[in-house]
């Protein structure tokens, strides 16, 4: 029949998912498991052989993506037919998928052909806080139909709303239950900050590099993008100076902590000359904060700094709880969160309380900030791996935080090749790569590269980039 030995290898061999994949994959070609058979549940597999819930979920949706399994609501996984039925069928041939701008902010999340995904954006399944999500799943189940079963609040739940302001007053931000907005994740909060804030042709300011998503997003809403270099320090505010007094922006869109893609936190004095710059040239200062609940030391909060007056503040939960957890929140002057909460409603109505329901209960049974330290000690393990790695090949650091989950790396130039050509190969090799090009208002193809820490772990990863040094140094 079937069966599973998982091997727990410290940051080397085939990850868990990989593992089961493997083994269902095998035992379906060699016949122990036949079509038309029924599999152990998620929850059954995971009790048996000791592994996460996450993990084996992962897994069973790979195998359905690639035909071993089939799922069907309310009678499970099954597997699949497999074609004749006295040979095992070949699986088609991997073709890698093409990069571009489409599959990164669409295919890439649906995409489970990738086995190391060095270029994500968010941490492994099994790194989240699993414990925390099914004790607040449990929770809600035991919450009446009927207190659960409308549209919600326009401003979003307000225990969490609540909850959020304390946590915000922590960091010295201190702002009432009327001045947040739920949203489902930063990357809408965005989105809901330019369709209030900008109309067509409004030029605002970005960073460079950029946070990707934010990029396409600003030109859907046709504003113009002028870019201010980012610094391991900050912003380059002789740059940035430069930039507000030339083109008059309305905005200027800013990564205070951790910035994505290249780690950096800004400091303290770049914080004040930011935001004295934004009130002498009047323009609204963005900041999206969503990794502050990994960075491992004091670094400045702008709204903070600003009493929320200037400053348009943005966070969630994605990072450290789930990517599937879509709960956000924008926090700001209350005139300003009113307009926000209008245009909210107009273009989406409520966001889903049950998951602003979940994220509450998962912040305060307990257990929340035991998981966040552990997670920011992985993380820090992480770094000093993958800068090892990256110092042997001789890639040159942007920075090195030793948080959160990103390194900008520099390709050296006796590589004498292109972030992008580099990431196309890559793909053949079953490595998704981020390069700078996705990170870069004007999209060239600059010879940096993102790498998430968590998923730049793997001997493969950095087999094929000494095998790429090798080559190109011959």
């Amino acid at each position: 029949m079937f069966d599973f030995q998982p091997v727990r290898a410290r940051n080397q061999g085939p990850t868990l998912v990989d593992q089961v994949v493997d083994a269902y994959a095998a035992a379906i070609q060699n016949r122990r498991l036949r079509p038309g058979m029924a599999v152990p549940s998620v929850r059954e597999f995971a009790r048996k052989y000791g592994v996460s819930t996450f993990t084996v979920a992962s897994a069973y949706g790979r195998l359905v993506n690639q035909g071993w399994l089939t799922a069907r609501p309310g009678a499970g996984y099954r597997v699949a037919p497999q074609g004749d039925a006295h040979a095992p069928s070949e699986p088609a041939p991997w073709v890698p998928p093409r990069l571009n701008a489409s599959w990164l902010l669409s295919d890439i999340f649906a995409d489970h052909s990738i086995a190391i995904k060095s270029g994500g954006g968010w941490l492994p399944g099994e790194w989240l806080n699993e414990e925390g999500l099914h004790q607040a799943l449990r929770h809600l189940g035991r919450v009446p139909a009927l207190r659960i079963a409308g549209y919600g609040h326009p401003y979003g739940y307000a225990p969490l709303r609540d909850t959020v302001a304390s946590g915000l007053g922590a960091h010295g931000l201190d702002v009432t239950l009327d001045q947040v907005v739920l949203t489902q994740g930063v990357t809408h909060g965005l989105d809901l900050v330019i369709r209030t804030l900008l109309r067509p042709g409004d030029t605002v300011l970005v960073e460079h590099p950029c946070y990707a998503n934010l990029l396409p997003m600003l030109r859907l809403a046709g504003v113009r993008m002028v870019s201010v270099p980012r610094t391991a320090d900050g912003l380059d505010c002789e740059a940035l100076a430069q930039a507000a007094q030339t083109h008059r922006p309305r905005a200027l869109f800013v990564n205070t902590v951790l910035q994505n893609p290249s780690g950096a936190v800004m400091s303290m004095s770049n914080a004040f000359r930011v935001l004295q710059l934004a009130e002498q040239q009047e323009f609204w200062v963005i900041e999206d904060d969503i990794s502050r609940e990994l960075v491992t030391t004091s670094a400045p909060m702008l709204a903070a700094l600003d009493g929320a007056r200037r400053v348009v503040y943005l966070g969630g939960f994605s990072k450290v709880i789930s990517p599937s957890v879509r709960v956000g929140y924008i926090a700001a002057h209350r005139d300003l969160v009113r307009d926000i909460a209008r245009t909210k409603m107009a273009v989406g109505l409520t966001s889903p309380e049950i998951m602003e329901r979940v994220v509450h209960q998962v912040i305060r049974e307990g257990r929340y900030r035991a998981h966040i330290a552990r997670t920011r000690e992985r993380l820090a393990q992480a770094h000093a791996v993958v800068a090892q790695h990256m110092d042997a090949l001789g890639l040159t650091l942007w920075a090195r935080p030793h948080a959160g989950l990103f390194l900008w790396a520099r390709l050296p130039d006796s590589w004498a090749c292109s972030a992008n050509t580099l990431a196309e190969a890559a793909l053949k090799d079953g490595i998704w790569l981020a390069p700078g090009s996705y990170f870069d208002p004007d999209e060239a193809d600059i010879p940096w590269m993102r790498f998430n820490v968590a998923y730049s772990q793997a001997p493969q990863l950095w087999r094929f980039l000494e095998q790429v040094r090798q080559m190109k140094s011959a």
